[in-house]
């Protein structure tokens, strides 16, 4: 695979600082570019972060003295780079207008950020389930006038551990899912230090939360139909989603109805045997096993379970039936690296190998 320069927009945050730590050592993507508002532009990295360096590993020498870029600069940022990843803070629609703004510089994004998600042509890809849907992007060009732009976008942090567990189930006909999420305070961009309230506490409500944990799974199971996705019109979804102090790793209590119900030796098995384009293309950031089912009745955990496969793999465990669904588990993902940056470094790695930044 050719190399590609990269540059990380909104590289101060704590989603910014994940993509560092991930691209740090990438085999594909060589990182060249780091930007960030206007109060953080002309000052070094180091600098521009300071003490808010969130991270468990130690701040890369290789960005400790690159001199960070104002975001809003975006022919001078296109300029140096191949692609840029988006983790930018900002109001919803000035996040659409920077990232259709860099689109049209002719620099692709792949964004960890919520505003594109239901922009009807605009693909919001988990490889292992739906990258089929990156078809829509010549439509996308056509649209912005485009020859190499385009805005690409990964799911939701919760989804990424319920909605892979629920995917190979399909076969079933899956006709009604309850899910109540446990998200970690990263998710937040938090942590316990500038999360005092989080201690000692649960806080129920996580404001948009519920509503994309109800409608992006319909999205991701949708279909290309012209120059726009259409998302699925089941199975039906509720959701509650719980803040919870817990670092990283964000849980799903699931409950699942079926047109016809498995057995639970088909649950397992189809868990088992499941894998994606992410694992038959061997892109460098897929787990081998995408799901990971454990026997024990206490796991999975996010202390024990949540790095499992790098923080890429999705931990399911407590399968039993229901008297009111068919059946219910719990499942775990890592929310800062499979539910954002990592995520979104994947689909990276899935445009790259089908010559999207070429």
């Amino acid at each position: 695979m050719k190399q590609y320069n990269v540059g990380v927009i909104g590289a101060t945050g704590m989603v910014g600082q994940r993509f560092i730590t991930l691209l740090e050592n990438h085999p594909w993507f060589n990182l060249v570019a780091l930007a960030a508002s206007a109060r953080s532009a002309g000052k070094t990295y180091e600098e521009a972060v300071g003490s808010r360096w969130l991270m468990k590993t130690p701040m890369p020498e290789s960005v400790k003295k690159m001199v960070v870029l104002d975001a809003a600069n975006v022919e001078e940022v296109a300029a140096k780079v191949d692609f840029v990843f988006c983790a930018v803070n900002m109001k919803k629609d000035e996040i659409r207008a920077l990232e259709e703004a860099y689109a049209k510089a002719e620099c692709p994004v792949v964004s960890n950020n919520s505003a594109h998600r239901f922009t009807p042509d605009v693909p919001m890809v988990v490889p292992e389930i739906n990258a089929d849907h990156i078809d829509i992007i010549p439509a996308q060009r056509k649209r912005l006038g485009t020859k190499r732009g385009f805005v690409a976008v990964k799911s939701n942090c919760s989804l990424q551990s319920y909605v892979p567990a629920l995917h190979p189930l399909r076969k079933y006909g899956i006709s009604d899912v309850l899910v109540c999420t446990y998200q970690a305070i990263s998710g937040a961009g938090k942590t316990f230090e500038t999360f005092p309230d989080i201690l000692d506490n649960v806080i129920p409500y996580i404001g948009g939360e519920e509503e994309k944990s109800e409608q992006e799974p319909l999205k991701l199971w949708g279909h290309i139909e012209g120059d726009k996705i259409v998302s699925a019109e089941s199975p039906r979804f509720t959701a509650q989603c719980l803040r919870v102090p817990v670092s990283d790793g964000h849980m799903g209590a699931v409950f699942v109805r079926f047109e016809n119900k498995p057995s639970k030796e088909e649950i397992l098995q189809a868990w088992k045997e499941f894998h994606g384009p992410a694992q038959d293309l061997e892109l460098p950031s897929a787990p081998k096993q995408f799901l990971h089912y454990f026997e024990e009745n206490d796991r999975p955990q996010p202390k024990l379970d949540r790095m499992l496969e790098n923080g890429m793999a999705v931990s399911i465990g407590r399968l039993r039936e229901d008297n009111q669904y068919d059946y219910k588990f719990v499942c775990l993902s890592h929310n800062t690296l499979r539910g954002a940056a990592g995520g979104a470094v994947l689909l990276a790695e899935l445009l790259a190998a089908k010559g999207y930044f070429d």
